[in-house]
């Protein structure tokens, strides 16, 4: 049936009876299809191409045979977008599936937010392969890839090999010091290289090895069965790596080896944006959460921001959760499109008439889905309060989207992840400690990482988990399309629609909110660290000397802290939502301090009374001639200028005392005097 408020067509289907529909609780939230189908891919198939016929967008709740649906869709319909929403595994097959209407209607609803667009970029492979080795397994395998790609073999210092019949391929001495690169462009830095004598009778002979060489290769092929060249090994596009002692992993290496030569599109999981990247500021070091979370080294410091590799990056997506100005943000999906998922959904539920609140369970494709689907055929299913929402990679689920689902309504947030990660999740462990500090504090549910690799694991962990109470007014605002900006409004919003609201919640160090506390006796107002602020948290007022604060834009990275000339800072993680209410405030002001010669006002009295302390002991501010210096400070930059002439300033005069230097001694012999 079309449903009007959405001007879209729902296709829903008991799946030959398996599963039952509630129509009225999918028309309250405006999700209803038609329950009477039983069949919709093979006896109903009609009303699917009746639903093509009128023209509008059409969800059809079944991704088990969207492949048909497609099919017919592009052939008879082009141009009328689908959208497939999975109730079935998620909600049918279920022993509370006569509960799960409002479930349903959240599915359905989530599925037709469209994902926004991605960028890709393209590695070229060759085929130029190294083939890395200790033993007969190296050069077996390099015969037969020899086939397909242009190959050359490494051998590891001391490997006995007998040598081969005919010299088809390379085959050399060496041990890999450094290796870098991805599929298309490796650069490998190898030591004790050397090639073999060409006498070599029962085993190869290598004479006169040397370090340093460089070899590039499109593809590397490590069977040495040693430490991996790279860290999170598997992830690294181009290289693959095998026991040469299990001969089933060493063929399926050759095959997928053989086939990289062409043209290859990788997504670009990252979204950077360097501008405002809290790195690093003059030289000085800020924030560095990142760095130590990419599981294959994609990121590295680029001066005042790092730089992400979008060849190397593999997409874990710890970088743009932990990423707390919103300079790294995930792509697939981006946060706006996660948000507004979690927007439709939830409420969607809550207009389908449930009594409770629900659970948002994040999972990733490979782990996630196979385990919810393994619950739904074997086990007892999702328990009726439970929504999946899928993304890309568990790790991606930044704090942010967890906020906006309590916000949103839900009662919890769990996340599925795995009993043996597949990398660090600390960062994600850092944004659960975010979410259950603030929802602590206010009232709602917790936020919980369940690790689980079996479907009774995964029910157990569901079945035991604590909720927050349902909420009659959750919050329904429209999330912003940035990152920072979503992270902000979504604990507002969760605060604003909390059980009991807070005013003031103290975060553990290294959150992405806080406070500068200023020591305004030390502070001269410089505005130091206005210029080294990258969120634009701390501001000067071009009319007077004045110091302001946003505190909702301070992202704790450090960098004004470890500017201050004065030790005038400190930082204090926390959420003030009071302080968030108030735009701007100030930290400091003081009346300018006027030119003792022309009145303009261009320096604060605090700021010159502690220069002329400082310098009152210097040899050239002592005496007479020091006091009237003194005063020249007093002055704006022209008058000083100007006053320096008048006077007869010159430091660098003959009689004045200053540091000689080689060249004055050589100036002085050409004069033929040495002062």
């Amino acid at each position: 049936m079309a449903n009007s408020d959405r001007n879209r067509t729902v296709l829903t289907c008991t799946c030959e009876g398996t599963m039952a529909l509630d129509e009225a609780a999918l028309d309250r939230a405006g999700c209803g299809g038609d329950p009477s189908a039983q069949q919709l891919c093979r006896a109903n198939l009609d009303r699917f191409r009746t639903a093509l016929s009128d023209g509008l967008p059409v969800t059809v709740t079944c991704t088990q045979e969207a492949p048909l649906f497609r099919e017919i869709g592009e052939a008879e319909a082009p141009d009328v977008p689908l959208t497939f929403a999975n109730i079935r595994e998620t909600a049918g097959w279920t022993v509370e599936g006569q509960d799960s209407a409002p479930k349903m209607a959240a599915l359905i609803a989530a599925a037709e937010v469209a994902p926004g667009g991605f960028s890709y970029t393209t590695m070229e492979s060759q085929g130029i392969a190294l083939v890395m080795g200790r033993d007969e397994v190296a050069l077996s395998a390099a015969a037969d890839l020899a086939e397909s790609l242009d190959i050359t073999v490494l051998l590891t210092p001391g490997a006995e090999v007998m040598p081969p019949r005919q010299t088809v391929y390379p085959v050399l001495q060496g041990q890999i010091r450094k290796a870098e690169g991805h599929l298309g462009a490796f650069s490998l830095t190898v030591d004790s290289y050397a090639a073999p004598a060409p006498s070599s009778r029962q085993m190869l002979q290598f004479d006169g090895a040397r370090d340093g060489a460089v070899s590039k290769a499109d593809l590397v092929i490590d069977l040495t069965g040693g430490t991996p060249l790279f860290s999170a090994d598997t992830l690294r596009p181009g290289y693959f790596r095998a026991d040469p002692r299990d001969p089933v992993a060493v063929a399926r290496l050759i095959t997928k080896a053989s086939q990289m030569v062409g043209t290859f599109d990788k997504p670009i999981f990252i979204d950077f944006t360097a501008d405002i990247c809290a790195h690093s500021r003059n030289a000085i070091t800020g924030c560095t959460r990142c760095l130590p979370l990419c599981p294959t080294g994609a990121i590295k410091p680029n001066g005042d921001s790092v730089v992400i590799d979008p060849n190397i990056c593999a997409g874990c997506g710890q970088c743009a959760a932990i990423c707390p100005t919103g300079a790294a943000s995930y792509a697939l999906p981006d946060v706006a499109t996660l948000a507004h998922q979690l927007r439709a959904g939830l409420r969607a539920w809550h207009d389908a008439g449930a009594t409770l609140a629900p659970v948002v369970l994040f999972h990733d494709g490979d782990h996630g889905e196979p385990l919810i689907d393994a619950s739904a055929r074997f086990g007892t299913g999702l328990p009726a309060h439970v929504i999946p929402f899928a993304v890309n990679e568990l790790s991606q689920v930044g704090p942010e989207a967890m906020a906006a689902a309590l916000a949103y309504g839900a009662g919890a947030v769990a996340l599925l992840g795995r009993s043996r990660p597949l990398h660090d999740l600390s960062g994600l462990e850092g944004s659960l400690t975010l979410v259950n500090e603030v929802a602590s504090a206010s009232g709602h549910g917790p936020a919980t990482l369940i690790e689980a690799d079996d479907p009774d694991a995964l029910e157990a962990a569901l079945a035991n988990l604590p909720r927050g109470p349902r909420r009659a007014s959750p919050a329904t605002f429209l999330p912003p399309d940035d990152k920072r900006g979503l992270l902000v409004m979504a604990f507002a919003e969760m605060n604003r629609a909390a059980p009991q609201p807070a005013r003031r919640i103290p975060l553990t160090a290294g959150a992405p909110f806080g406070a500068v506390v200023l020591d305004t006796d030390a502070c001269t107002l410089c505005m130091a660290c206005t210029g080294a602020c990258p969120a634009n948290a701390l501001l000067d007022n071009p009319e007077a000397p004045m110091l302001r604060f946003t505190e909702t834009a301070c992202v704790q990275c450090g960098l004004c802290e470890a500017t201050c000339p004065e030790d005038a800072i400190t930082l204090t993680p926390q959420i003030d939502f009071d302080a968030w209410d108030t735009p701007r405030r100030i930290l400091n002001e003081e009346e300018p301090f006027c030119c003792t010669a022309c009145g303009k006002p261009f320096a604060t009295a605090t700021g010159i009374e502690r220069i002329q302390k400082r310098l009152a002991d210097h040899w050239m501010f002592v005496g007479e001639d020091g006091e009237k210096r003194l005063k020249v400070l007093e002055m704006c930059e022209d008058c000083r200028v100007e006053a320096v002439v008048n006077e007869g300033f010159d430091p660098h005069a003959e009689n004045t005392r200053r540091v000689r230097t080689i060249e004055d001694h050589i100036a002085a012999e050409d004069r033929g005097k040495l002062n």
